[in-house]
């Protein structure tokens, strides 16, 4: 077993390590445009977000670029909770800030198993602009986030744009784990990126030409599958054209979300995300994914059955080798404010709880949003 623990964690190390100079090779982008050119279709699909929408519709009062360059489309996936009253009532206030600015609420038209992807099929149908942009209800969108955002598509010839995605989390377990766990993901996300192998993204924060989504026939051939309206997408535009694919690595594009408020449902929105894991077509994702599965086994086996002399080592070299990447992320980020205090806590209980999504992700169905979906 001794020399499975080092086969596995030489690897382990060597990918965090890898992401770790990716990270760093990803310059911030800072650039300004003197003119603003890019015309953006934001879509923002919803169900039952009546609490999170005021913070959301206040950020695109809020918004800082030209209102005749943008539109807004947001889709109502069947809410029961009063949502599309709230967007209705600032719709139609008296604010001049919604003039010239085409703001609509659509209704979503179910046509397969993935109620997102279809929201924003339905979406883009009625989209006037060529780029765009997606988000979610329960997000804070920077009051730069479209200024950069074409300054950057006018820097670069890009067909689609992957950007930073951060939680406002309070200073508590449940959300600081959540926290932890996002911020690997946005680290390994950017990494990927520097190394030119980019393998991640978040439809939080997301933008790509809608000529080429209806080139590669947008959802088509995954859309059985109820989640990955990112990542799907992602992998088809990487396979069609790699080097039109980017990362906006800036604070001010930063879409900052918010951790959910229970552990019930924290396994079940990462059981959402894992599910999908499965269908990625590229080997390399998948023994990635296998890679980190089998270093978090290790450690939970050593901690329940390993020797005394053993018990503590490969979750000890997995705290130390984590923080290589963790590090530059939360500065990226600005989280360093609780990092430390929660770090050694949420390391020991996440092998755990990794290896219970992985296992729900494959013999349970989850529930999310009121709805109940199989893998």
């Amino acid at each position: 077993m001794i020399w499975l623990l080092i086969f596995i964690f030489t690897f382990y190390a060597t990918l965090i390590v890898w992401l770790t100079i990716g990270f760093k090779k990803v310059k911030e982008f800072k650039g300004v445009a003197k003119h603003h050119k890019t015309s953006f279709s934001v879509i923002i699909p919803f169900r039952n977000e009546a609490e999170k929408l005021p913070i959301l519709l206040k950020s695109i009062a809020e918004l800082n670029y030209p209102k005749e360059l943008v539109e807004f489309i947001l889709v109502d996936d069947a809410s029961t909770d009063g949502s599309v009253e709230i967007i209705n009532k600032f719709i139609n206030k008296p604010q001049r800030f919604l003039k010239p600015l085409r703001f609509c609420v659509i209704k979503n038209i179910r046509t397969s198993k993935s109620p997102k992807k279809d929201a924003i099929t339905t979406a883009i149908s009625e989209a006037k602009n060529n780029w765009i942009v997606t988000s979610d209800a329960d997000c804070i969108l920077p009051e730069n986030w479209l200024k950069s955002l074409d300054s950057f598509i006018q820097n670069n010839n890009a067909k689609m744009v992957v950007a930073p995605v951060n939680y406002k989390a309070e200073n508590n377990f449940l959300e600081q784990f959540q926290l932890l766990d996002f911020m690997s993901m946005q680290g390994t996300t950017i990494g990927s990126f520097g190394m030119d192998f980019p393998f991640l993204c978040n439809g939080a924060n997301f933008a790509y030409k809608k000529d080429a989504f209806l080139q590669l026939n947008g959802f088509e051939g995954n859309n059985n599958i109820a989640s990955g309206d990112d990542v799907f997408l992602f992998e088809k535009f990487i396979i069609a054209d790699k080097k039109s694919v980017f990362y906006l690595k800036s604070e001010e594009a930063i879409v900052t979300t918010f951790p959910v408020k229970t552990w019930s449902d924290l396994v079940n929105q990462r059981t959402r995300w894992a599910a999908k894991t499965g269908n990625f077509s590229s080997l390399k994702v998948k023994l990635i994914g296998l890679l980190v599965l089998l270093t978090n086994f290790v450690v939970v086996y050593y901690l329940l059955l390993g020797s005394l002399k053993m018990l503590f080592i490969p979750f000890v070299l997995k705290v130390i080798i984590d923080l290589f990447l963790f590090l530059p992320t939360i500065q990226f980020f600005k989280q360093e404010k609780h990092f430390y205090k929660w770090y050694l806590f949420a390391s020991f209980l996440y092998p755990f709880f990794s290896l219970l999504v992985i296992f729900k992700s494959l013999f349970f169905k989850y529930k999310w949003k009121g709805r109940r979906f199989k893998k």
